[in-house]
């Protein structure tokens, strides 16, 4: 405390005191340091006490600073108080806020310095000016501690204080505290840096080519900067600044010319050989002085180097090949005895290094060449003794080098070769680990390496050398026995390779054998249950038909994997039948439609309209639509766009679609349910048995072979029906031109025949050839026929003209023979090929000019009845041959003829195992011979056609009966109105109201096609047909009705037609097509359709229409007038008798 308190009394004479030691202090320890250096003395003195006692001094003082401050501030200033109102203001000096003791609460005066301490160093450049107070400053009581912003005040002054090197230092104890101090070194500036060894690279990086010129070489190089071009030309060619093909000009040039001194021939005689000494080679290392005692001056050794550096430039103009002679050796040697470089010690003062010097100028004269001449060094030329005692520290592998340079010339007996020393130094040093040179090495350090090179390429050199015969032998050895081993070799691995086709093929084919053998069983399985479900359907079919059921529609094309390959939108062509859905006109039956191509919002809600208006067609009221959409569901398998280049058939798709067998299993569970397939397929009995339901159809294979043109022949001739003359089960083409000769001499009355493929469709495969106009012999043969009479069906009287006929038909059919549809077959070769390959049957084309094909669709019931579901007359447009539409009922065949040729076909069917829907095909004409009319049955097709879905559609949106066997279509009358009542009067008399036309045609197709179609959706189609008129009439029931086949590309659409006459429902379908046509082409974009071709067949049947009524007509009144006569000659007869 008595410390304490008397520096409280006297802080500055202590701080003065104490700086003052400080600075004698500081002073003694320099002044003895420069005494010591100044004097020179050797001994060194020992000043690390020194430093000692002075650096604990400091602290000292340092600490005593400290207390002295500390003792100074130990007072808190406070911030003003407001005084009552009223009170008067008053002044503070400078500003300043009244300080007050802690311990006594007297108020204390400050002296300039310490105020100038509280303003802090900022203070002081502003103004110095007193600043005027409101407020009397008064002692706080019961103060803590001084306020934050003086807080900030003093630790940043002490800051300034406690730092001696600090600038505002003295400055701050002056001002505060009135102390002096001396200006204090830093010594931490003055403080010389550890010495630190650097690490990495102390030298700039050069500058190198840039890389876009080392990437194109045709490019300028950047410029060369002085700095650069100090480094020398070595590093410029290093870096890439210059290219290494420059071809460079030295000015003043480094290589000086003279004349070469000519030698005495005795001088080499009086040349005595080096004498033996020690160390590897003939080099005498005893002749080599060492300088190590001798001490030489500075400019001595000086004048040693510079008379080393001149020597080699003298070496290189007295030498050959650029290496030294032997007097020029000599002289050198007593040259280099004389000037012997000085060892350097550390007495005298360091001496700088001489200037570096580039690789060129240094290493010049360390060029040594000889030569090896048959294989051997001549060891004792001058130019081998220098380079063997230029190198004899390295010796011993340049020897080892030097024997495989021997071995390898005197193999390929090269006679000359020189060699480049150092660079066979080199080489020996590359290869000193046991580590044998190639040739292509050794060929490196040659100096003549392209003749050395030629000698030694040239075929059989190597046989020339001093074992040329044992390494020829051996050669033809190796040679033979790799040839040998090669070809045993070889053969080895065809073997082996042989044998692992052979166990893979066999393997392979043993699990294909297992699997065809578990896949014949798993078929035969499914085909016994799918007997049993047939039978057990037969049972249950009475029963079923008055009963709730469920029908599954499966409009599958199972035709074999070769055709559905060449069908274009095989998904598109199987949703040609989506008119099924019309099954639901029998309140009993439910229908799941599997469609094949995914349908849209757009399409559900159409069918769903369409649908709906069974009971508003019922009632006649548009208003009494109904939602029947719970009736039917349209299931897609979820695997109808997984494999897009299969073309699968929907069976096969719903077989691979668990989802959707899932949810056909769900809603068919506990319900009687049957499937109704398109064309049968193997996969047909897999769902079959999956989902345990029966199927209304025949076996595929029974389906498949009686829908070949040849299966139809076996039925038709079965049946005992008129059939076209043909011949079937043609597989051959001996057989084809035997078969073709033979119809021909026996129906020569027939001009076109026919060629059609057996597994073919839709008049694909069709083929015709006109052989009567091809024929040289027809008009012989036609005489011959005229000759013989009925007895031209005789086969002896046919012989001569079928060796005739049967000579030139190859030649006429290979010529003349033409398919009918080109996209598919585009040549008779191709379509011979397919008809070979396949079989097929030949045909005759019905000998008239007005030709007319019908349709006939059947159903055998499971219990054998059979049933005709619609009869119509098919409308062809691009050929005769291919269909595209149809007109119900038909009227061109007695309907009784037609009735009876159909019940024969159908128990035909039967007999051979056929249920289900069926499709038989006929065509009528006029006989030439008897102007009678004739009805020849031609094509059978075992599946649910298009035409029985249109017509059941035909049948819901009209609710009328088709009778087949009369061939009428008629529709119920329509309801009279009860409110609309017809005044008359009293004495008019009433006239009957003539019965309502209840008859009705249709024409309909589902083969529409118009690319155009794609760039208008539905609903803006079926504006533009409101806008045009077309529609269906639900009173009148007569109009048109789609049928929307595609949600995604809907190229394709389906149409039905319904009048009160044939002619005006073939003249709407022609006017319907028309509109459309119009109103969705362009003239620039007419698009890919068959509305044209559609247009111009119903022209013509309306032009025949018209024909037949108008021949009809005169006809009946021919009828007429025939029977006025005979009643007019009947009166006149008996007018007489009586």
């Amino acid at each position: 405390m008595f410390a304490g308190t008397e520096v409280d009394r006297r802080h500055e004479e202590v701080g003065e005191i104490l700086v003052k030691v400080q600075e004698d202090l500081q002073q003694l320890k320099e002044h003895i340091l420069h005494k010591s250096l100044a004097e020179g003395a050797r001994e060194v003195y020992d000043i690390r006490a020194l430093e000692s006692a002075i650096h604990k001094t400091q602290e000292g003082i340092k600490q005593q600073t400290e207390n002295v401050l500390q003792s100074a501030n130990n007072q808190v200033m406070t911030l003003p108080a407001l005084d009552l109102a009223g009170a008067k203001p008053t002044r503070v000096l400078n500003g300043q806020e009244a300080l007050y003791d802690l311990h006594t609460g007297q108020q204390l005066e400050l002296s300039k310095r310490a105020r100038r301490h509280t303003l802090g160093i900022a203070e002081r450049d502003y103004d110095k000016r007193p600043v005027p107070r409101l407020t009397r400053m008064e002692p706080v009581q019961n103060m803590q501690g001084p306020s934050p912003g003086q807080q900030a005040k003093y630790a940043w002054n002490m800051r300034a204080v406690h730092d001696p090197t600090n600038s505002h230092n003295r400055q701050m104890l002056n001002d505060t505290y009135g102390v002096s101090l001396p200006l204090i070194v830093d010594k931490r500036q003055h403080k010389q840096p550890a010495q630190k060894a650097v690490i990495g690279s102390t030298v700039d990086h050069l500058a190198v080519l840039p890389k876009a010129n080392r990437v194109d070489p045709s490019l300028i190089p950047p410029p060369i900067t002085e700095k650069d071009a100090k480094k020398g030309i070595l590093s410029l060619l290093e870096r890439g600044l210059i290219p290494p093909a420059a071809e460079l000009t030295l000015d003043p040039s480094p290589v000086r010319h003279r004349m070469m001194e000519l030698r005495d021939p005795t001088e080499k005689k009086e040349q005595k050989g080096p004498a033996a000494g020690i160390g590897d080679g003939n080099f005498n290392l005893a002749s080599v002085k060492m300088d190590l005692q001798t001490k030489v001056s500075d400019s001595a050794s000086i004048g040693g180097r510079s008379r080393s550096a001149k020597l080699p430039s003298e070496r290189d103009g007295d030498s050959t090949w650029g290496h030294v002679t032997p007097r020029s050796r000599m002289a050198s040697s007593a040259k280099s005895a004389k000037s012997v470089v000085p060892l350097k010690t550390h007495e005298g003062p360091l001496q700088p290094l001489p200037p570096p010097t580039t690789p060129a100028s240094e290493f010049k004269h360390m060029s040594h060449r000889f030569a090896i001449q048959h294989g051997k060094i001549r060891d004792q030329s001058q130019d081998f003794l220098a380079f063997k005692q230029h190198y004899c520290l390295s010796w011993g592998s340049i020897v080892t080098m030097l024997q495989h340079m021997e071995r390898m010339l005197r193999n390929y007996a090269v006679p000359l070769a020189f060699i480049n020393g150092d660079k066979l130094a080199d080489l020996s040093l590359e290869f000193e680990l046991e580590k044998q040179p190639t040739v292509k090495d050794l060929l490196s350090v040659i100096i003549n390496i392209d003749d050395v090179e030629a000698i030694i390429t040239r075929p059989g050199r190597r046989f020339l050398g001093p074992d040329g015969e044992h390494v020829a032998a051996t050669k033809i050895q190796a040679t033979w026995r790799r040839y040998k081993d090669r070809s045993a070799y070889l053969e080895y691995r065809r073997k082996k390779w042989a044998a692992g086709v052979i166990a893979i093929s066999w393997i392979m084919n043993v699990k294909l054998s297992k699997i065809r053998k578990q896949l014949r069983t798993t078929r035969q399985t499914q085909l016994e249950l799918f007997r049993k479900r047939a039978k057990k359907l037969k049972l249950n079919w009475e029963r079923l038909q008055r009963s709730r059921r469920v029908l599954i529609h499966i409009p599958s094309l199972g035709y074999s994997q070769k055709i559905r390959d060449a069908i274009k939108d095989m998904n598109i062509r199987q949703n040609l039948q989506m008119a099924r859905i019309c099954d639901i006109a029998d309140p009993n039956v439910e229908v799941i439609y599997i469609c094949p191509v995914q349908v849209n919002d757009e399409t559900l809600q159409y069918y769903a309209k369409l649908m709906g208006l069974r009971s508003a067609v019922e009632s006649g009221n548009v208003e009494d639509q109904t939602d029947v959409t719970s009736r039917y569901k349209i299931i897609v398998p979820e695997a109808s766009n997984r494999f897009p280049s299969h073309s699968m058939c929907l069976s096969t798709l719903l077989k691979y679609s668990p989802k959707a067998l899932q949810r056909l299993q769900n809603l068919i569970k506990g319900r009687d349910a049957y499937i109704v397939p398109g064309v049968m397929h193997k996969d047909d009995l897999s769902v079959s048995d999956i989902l345990d339901v029966p199927m209304l159809g025949s076996e595929p294979d029974i389906a498949q072979l009686y829908s070949t043109k040849s299966g139809s022949k076996r039925v038709f001739t079965s049946a005992k029906v008129d059939v076209p003359p043909s011949e079937y089960d043609v597989y051959s083409l001996p057989q084809l031109h035997e078969c073709l000769a033979q119809l021909v001499t026996e129906n020569l009355d027939v001009k076109r025949w026919l060629f059609k493929l057996d597994d073919e469709f839709d008049g694909r495969g069709i083929a015709y050839c006109d052989v009567p106009a091809n024929l040289k012999c027809y008009s012989w043969a036609k005489k011959e026929e005229q000759r013989y009479g009925e007895k031209w069906n005789k086969k002896w009287a046919q012989e001569a003209a079928f060796i005739r006929i049967h000579a030139e038909i190859p030649d006429v059919v290979a010529k003349h023979s033409v398919p009918v549809n080109t996209s598919v077959f585009p040549t008779w070769q191709k379509f011979l090929e397919a008809f070979l390959s396949q079989g097929g049957v030949i045909e005759a084309c019905p000998p008239s000019e007005s030709v007319t094909a019908l349709s006939v669709d059947m159903m055998i019931e499971p219990t054998g009845k059979i049933n005709v579901i619609s009869c119509g007359d098919q409308i062809h447009a691009e050929t005769p041959f291919m269909s595209w539409g149809i007109s119900i009922p038909q009227s061109s065949v007695e309907p009784s003829i037609l009735s009876d040729a159909c019940q024969k076909v159908g128990k035909a069917c039967h007999q051979r195992g056929v249920v289900g829907y069926f499709t038989a095909d006929f065509v009528t004409f006029i006989d030439p011979r008897t102007m009678d009319q004739r009805l020849w049955a031609i094509d059978l097709n075992l599946s649910y056609c298009d035409s029985v879905a249109m017509t059941k559609l035909m049948l819901y949106v009209t609710g009328g009966k088709l009778d087949t066997k009369n061939c009428t279509f008629e529709v119920p009358p329509p309801k009279k109105e009860k409110n609309k009542v017809k005044r008359r009067s009293r004495w008019d008399p009433e006239e009957p109201e003539a019965p309502p036309n209840t008859n009705r045609f249709a024409v309909m197709s589902t083969r529409l096609l118009h690319t155009n179609l794609a760039v208008v959706h539905y609903s803006v189609f079926f504006q533009m047909c409101r806008a045009h008129g077309i529609g269906f009439d639900i009173k009148e029931k007569q109009g048109t009705v789609f049928t929307l086949i595609d949600s995604f590309k809907r190229e394709g659409i389906g149409m039905l037609t319904i009048g009160e006459e044939l002619q005006g429902s073939l003249a709407t379908f022609a006017r319907n097509l028309s509109v459309i046509h119009q109103e969705i082409s362009a003239p620039n974009m007419q698009g890919q359709t068959n509305f044209k071709a559609a247009i111009e067949d119903i022209e013509g049947i309306l032009g025949t229409t018209i024909q037949n009524v108008d021949r009809a007509k005169q006809e009946q009144e021919e009828k007429e007038l025939e029977r006025d006569r005979k009643r007019a000659a009947e009166i006149s007869a008996a007018s007489m008798q009586s």
